[in-house]
């Protein structure tokens, strides 16, 4: 796992490093010389241009220009202000120092002088603004961040590309689109979530000292990327000894007359994904529609209320069905109104793995007046529980109704105030986005994302029936179970990536995922065990 740092801990871990004899200085030539070294990597250089902001991050590109220069390469600094000028000390420093070693250098270039040495480059770095800069970039950054994103160079960013705010992933005001990001220490949320994974291009992590590995843990990572190796034990050993019940059981409450769809996509994806018993349960009105859709897996009608929902007599025999099952997923398609309220208050009780999706998240918001995290009782239980809720709903149950969490971080946050209040160790809040975390009381995990086709109706019920599937394998410990949901997220994207070859990144629906569950699924776990035993992809074909 590689760990995630928030900005403002990655000064700590600087700091820290020079209390261990790792000056800042030496922090700057050793981040310059990183970026130096991609940029020579890449062989059969033509010019190089050096596009220098005004703070340290511009230091880290007057010494990799420097040390280009001395390996040979045609280098040249684009600067908004004389070298002699620049405020930053260690900066003024640097530059000093290519300056005397003769790095050619131009001083508040025109716009048509920017391109014209854009026009001739190979290679272009960008060291404008770093990890500090949130908001919108200023004259002249905004002209030549656009300048740079015409020229068609080979673009190199150095920490964070400019105009990208390394903390939220934010960026208003464009940003430096960057073949390869080179960033220092350890990753930052933002260069993984929002506009991050647009514009970061490959990252390249530079740790820049030995101690840096042990700081950064030590500062308390706000989450942790996962590698494809970290997911071996979430896997089975392979066996034939087994029977459809087995392998699991799951049983799906949801649907109602206005959405009988989700609850049969996520039945389905619950199949597709290895359960071998799968039960549907939706309101009487709809049981024969789903039924026409579901040839392999039974549809249980119950009663159905006026408003083509869950009447509160279902609930009973809900519960009764939930305690045989091997795992519960709620919510897909179901509606909020009192009757399905207490069918999640009943299911909440039930001493059986448990995902609540969709409107059963909604359920839980009435239940608790949109604080969830004000009633921790009310989700304490000894059976692991999954919420799965995007950033709306996430919002809903942590009082922020009118304002959900506008980045990764601030979804982190806002689902660790529901774990932390829980208490216990037995929950994990998914909070679905363009990036997304897996929270678990001790521990959150970002899944590599899967691809925008991801973002249609129905992709979360999908996932929803993944998740139940995993779960209804077996006993899940609870330090375990937030790499089971974020393995449940890969399979997901990797699903996606299958759909998209065959009907296009923008003509994917969510029907599409279920058939590509099972070929994921299975290309997933051999990547993982090809991975943990050091054998790349390539290697095992």
């Amino acid at each position: 796992m590689q760990p995630v740092l928030n900005v403002e801990d990655v000064r700590k871990v600087e700091q820290d490093l020079t209390l261990e004899g790792v000056s800042l200085a030496e922090l700057m030539r050793r981040a310059g010389h990183a970026v130096a070294q991609e940029v020579l990597d890449l062989g059969n250089l033509g010019p190089v241009v050096v596009l220098c902001g005004t703070g340290n991050n511009g230091g880290d590109g007057w010494v990799a220009a420097e040390l280009m220069a001395k390996a040979g390469a045609q280098v040249e600094v684009m600067t908004p202000v004389e070298p002699e000028a620049l405020k930053s000390p260690l900066a003024l420093m640097v530059a000093q120092s290519a300056v005397n070693a003769g790095v050619p250098f131009f001083v508040a270039p025109s716009r048509d002088e920017l391109d014209a040495h854009l026009a001739q480059a190979a290679v272009v770095v960008d060291a404008l603004l770093g990890t500090g800069f949130h908001g919108e970039p200023a004259a002249p950054f905004d002209i030549w961040i656009d300048a740079v994103n015409a020229s068609g160079a080979h673009v190199v960013a150095v920490d964070v590309p400019s105009g990208l705010s390394a903390q939220t992933g934010h960026a208003p005001g464009g940003a430096v689109f960057a073949d390869t990001t080179v960033t220092m220490i350890c990753l930052k949320p933002g260069l993984l979530s929002g506009r991050g994974r647009d514009v970061c291009g490959a990252i390249v992590l530079a740790p820049l000292a030995e101690q840096a590995e042990r700081l950064v843990v030590e500062a308390d990572p706000v989450a942790w990327r996962c590698d494809t190796a970290d997911y071996l034990e979430t896997l089975q050993e392979p066996t034939a000894d087994v029977d459809k019940y087995s392998r699991g059981s799951v049983l799906v409450v949801g649907g109602s007359t206005r959405f009988p769809g989700a609850a049969v996509m996520a039945a389905m994806a619950a199949a597709r994904s290895g359960a071998g018993y799968v039960t549907l349960v939706v309101p009487d009105r709809i049981a024969t529609v789903c039924r026409t859709h579901l040839l392999e897996i039974p549809v249980v009608g119950l009663p159905t209320n006026e408003e083509g929902m869950f009447s509160a007599d279902a609930r009973t025999e809900i519960v009764k069905m939930a305690e045989q099952r091997s795992c519960v997923l709620c919510g897909p398609g179901m509606g909020v109104c009192a009757d399905t309220v207490s069918v999640v208050s009943s299911l909440l009780e039930c001493n059986v793995p448990l995902v609540l999706d969709a409107d059963a998240l909604n359920a839980l918001s009435r239940m608790t007046t949109n604080r969830l995290d004000n009633f921790p009782e009310l989700i304490r239980r000894e059976a692991p529980l999954v919420l799965t809720p995007h950033r709306r709903e996430l919002g809903r149950l942590v009082g922020q109704p009118g304002e959900p969490p506008s980045s990764l971080t601030a979804a982190l946050e806002a689902a660790r105030r529901i774990v932390w209040a829980d208490g216990g160790s037995d929950i994990c809040v998914v909070t679905k986005g363009e990036a997304t975390g897996c929270v678990g009381v001790e521990i959150a995990l970002l899944p590599k994302p899967g691809p925008a086709c991801l973002a249609t109706a129905g992709s979360g019920d999908v996932l929803g029936g993944i998740m139940a599937a995993l779960l209804a394998r077996g006993v899940v410990e609870n330090d375990v179970l937030p790499l089971v949901c974020a393995f449940a997220c890969e399979v997901h994207g990797f699903a996606a990536n299958l759909a998209a070859e065959a009907h296009g990144s923008r003509g994917v629906m969510a029907s599409d995922l279920i058939g590509n569950l099972g070929l994921a699924l299975d290309a997933m776990e051999e990547q993982v065990s090809l991975a943990a035993a050091g054998v790349s992809p390539e290697e095992g074909e």
